[in-house]
């Protein structure tokens, strides 16, 4: 099964080929900002290396439901080393960055 990539998505909202529910990169940031905002609140009583490990968690758990039940794999470890690629991908985009 073919699994898309973090970054493939269009660049910008495009009424002629959006799909409903589908994320443009501008709305994928602003939905990850979402989740950002929530660690930072709860960073006020919770230390972030606690966070981490709970958004980790999370993570894992919420993408085990899509993989299992949304896009039904039947390969399960061809769908985790997808995940941690893009994982992996995302990390070193973020630790390259000077503003984070």
């Amino acid at each position: 099964m073919k699994f898309p990539a973090w970054h493939q998505r269009p660049e910008s909202f495009d009424p002629e080929t959006h799909r409903p529910g589908v994320l443009d990169s501008q709305s994928f940031l602003r939905v990850a900002d979402q989740f950002i905002s929530l660690a930072n609140q709860r960073n006020k009583k919770i230390e972030a290396t606690e966070l981490q490990m709970a958004m980790l968690f999370a993570a894992a758990r919420y993408s085990a439901h899509v993989g299992k039940n949304v896009m039904n794999v039947t390969d399960h470890e061809e769908f985790v080393q997808h995940m941690v690629a893009q994982y992996t991908d995302m990390l070193r985009t973020h630790m390259a960055d000077p503003t984070v």
